[in-house]
Parts: C-alpha cells; sequence; structure tokens
C-alpha cells in the first residue's frame, strides 16, 4: 500500500470509518449467504445515496467532538465532556439506528448524575467501546500513555469489562500506528506485543477504582484478564493470516465482532486480506454473518489511517451523512 503524508490521513480515516459503516448497515443482521446472493462474494462495494451510517459513527463524531473540546487531555476535563456528548446522542432523535444496549443503559444511568464507574455497565465488552475509538488514534499531540488514557476512559464510560478497556486502546493505537506509518501487515505484531507489556497496568489516575468488582483482589489481576482476552483474540487473527485466503466470511476465522477483541481482531483480517484495495476491504468486512457495520467501520479507519482521503471513491464524500462533521474534524487533525 502506498504510504500517506500526515496531511490526509485523519480525514481517510474518519471518512473510512463511516464508509465502512454506512455500508455494513444495511447487511448486518444479515447472514453471509443472504447478502452475497444480492452483492456478490465481494459483498457491497458501491456506497448508497444517500448513505446513512449507524450509532457506530454517530459515537465516534461525539468522542471526537469531546477530544476538540477539551482543553487539556485529563481525566477531569474529559470525562464531563464525554459524559455530555454521549448524552446528547443518547437523546437524539436520530438516535435511531439499532443502538446498542450497552450505550442506552450506560447513558441513563449517567444521566442521572451517577459516578460513572457505577453508571458503566461492568460485565460488557461489547463493540460500542472500539467501534467509536477511532478520534483518540489521530490526534497527533498524544502520547502512548496519554492515549491508552483517553481511549480506556472513554470505554469505560460505558462497557466496565477490562477486555473492552484493552480492546479500546489496542484500536486507537492501531490507528496511531497507521496513521505515523507502520505497515498494515505489521500491525498485528505490535498490537500484540503490546498485550504483553500492558498486562498488568491499571491506569488508576483515569479509571479510578472501576476495577474493584466481586472477586477482584488487586487492580491488576483485573486488567489482566482484559489483555489476555484480546492476547488470545490476535493470536487467533496471526493464525489466521498464516494461512491462504480462501475467501468467504471473515468472521468464520476470527469471530463475529459483537464483543470487543473479536471486532478489532476481525476488522483487521479483513482488511488485511485487500492491503491494497480498500474498497474490496470494506465489502469483505461488510460481507459478514457478524457486527457487519462495526466490522466494516473499523477496517475503514485503518485503510484511511494508513493511506489517506485518496485510496476512497472521490463520489463517496458527498454522499455520506455527517460528512460536514466530518470534514471539520478531519481537517483539524490532518
Amino acid at each position: 500500500m502506498p504510504r500517506v503524508t500526515v496531511m490526509s490521513a485523519a480525514s481517510g480515516s474518519l471518512f473510512g470509518l463511516a464508509y465502512g459503516d454506512a455500508l455494513g448497515k444495511p447487511t448486518e443482521f444479515r447472514t453471509y449467504a443472504q447478502i452475497t446472493a444480492e452483492h456478490g462474494p465481494g459483498g457491497p462495494r458501491e456506497l448508497p445515496e444517500p448513505a446513512l451510517v449507524t450509532d457506530d459513527t454517530q459515537m465516534a463524531l461525539a468522542v471526537a467532538w469531546a477530544l476538540r473540546e477539551a482543553a487539556t487531555p485529563t481525566p477531569a476535563v474529559l470525562e464531563p465532556l464525554l459524559r455530555e456528548r454521549f448524552l446528547e446522542w443518547a437523546q437524539s432523535p436520530d438516535n435511531n439506528r439499532a443502538p446498542g444496549m450497552t450505550c442506552l443503559n450506560a447513558c441513563a444511568n449517567l444521566s442521572q448524575g451517577m459516578r460513572w464507574q457505577e453508571a458503566t455497565v461492568a460485565g460488557s465488552k461489547g463493540c460500542g467501546a472500539n467501534m467509536r475509538v477511532t478520534p483518540v488514534g489521530l490526534v497527533a499531540g498524544y502520547d502512548l500513555d496519554t492515549l491508552a488514557g483517553v481511549a480506556q476512559l472513554q470505554a469505560g464510560l460505558t462497557h466496565g469489562h477490562p477486555t473492552g478497556l484493552a480492546a479500546a486502546e489496542l484500536t486507537a493505537l492501531a490507528v496511531r500506528l497507521l496513521r505515523d506509518g507502520l505497515d498494515l501487515a505489521d500491525v498485528p505484531g505490535a498490537l500484540r506485543d503490546r498485550c504483553a507489556r500492558q498486562r498488568t497496568v491499571y491506569r488508576e489516575d483515569w479509571l479510578g477504582d472501576l476495577w474493584q468488582r466481586p472477586g477482584m483482589v488487586t487492580p491488576e489481576e483485573f486488567v489482566a484478564r482484559g489483555w489476555d482476552e484480546c492476547a488470545d483474540a490476535l493470536d487467533v487473527l496471526l493464525a489466521a493470516l498464516a494461512r491462504p485466503d480462501t475467501g468467504g466470511d471473515v468472521c468464520r476465522e476470527t469471530g463475529e465482532g459483537w464483543i470487543a477483541e473479536e471486532a478489532l481482531a476481525t476488522a483487521l483480517l479483513a482488511a488485511l486480506r485487500h492491503p491494497d484495495d480498500p474498497v474490496a476491504a470494506l465489502g469483505r468486512a461488510a460481507a459478514t454473518g457478524g457486527d457487519s457495520d462495526s466490522i466494516a467501520c473499523l477496517a475503514g479507519a485503518f485503510h484511511g489511517a494508513a493511506a489517506g482521503m485518496a485510496i476512497w471513491p472521490a463520489a463517496w464524500a458527498g454522499r455520506i451523512e455527517y460528512a460536514d462533521q466530518l470534514t471539520a474534524l478531519g481537517g483539524a487533525w490532518d
């Protein structure tokens, strides 16, 4: 894949996320056989007009605007901004795109003024925490510790499971590494190494007492579970990549993507099965029997971060919902 200058990586990633989301929206909750009967074995490759997105893009925009509004990237500053943006999303009449129950339940708790550590859905590691984290990886001013803290905080407001935290950090890190020039093929190994290095790192300054659950003795024990589950998912991904691509539903190799670690692994698999054809990667990601919109939106975010806006069909930018916001945010971070 051609390398991208930093001038268009943020726009390419944000628009790629939305494009994948829009392609996967009509195919979610359908079987692979149904999807390929309509679109062929490569899945949908043409963006509809208008191209409507799901809660994946809506919540990614909520995170992005909170990051833009933050004077400094600290928990004290970011938490109320994230809370406000999430509640605006939850209460919006446009929140009618089959939103996840975890996010809705957590937002209902947040709206009552509860501490976020108590408002979150403690047992949920659904992919809602990492489908929206792409903007964190696009803020060039964040060092890796800040990126990790912000990614985990935005996840923790709704998804309190340690695997949701770890997968969100890894997703943001993948976007950052691709934006900074790492080859897409090297990302899974880099993320696997991160799992090993961070296995017992609990970011108390960002997470507070979130770790205190029945059966948990130490914060290190709590967070290790998340990193271990993400490491297992990445090992499955690496094994899949070592085999020839026989075509078909990528979910059969790395999971259906309803949970966070599988969404990350399966999106990377779809992207890596088509490293030089981003549109084909989106079609492959959208043609699954799993969480098609979330898998495709992450695949689009990864390809866009690696190669910028030029990889996407020019006509698509005029069709995608929220194009004005995507343009403003991408321009600010390019």
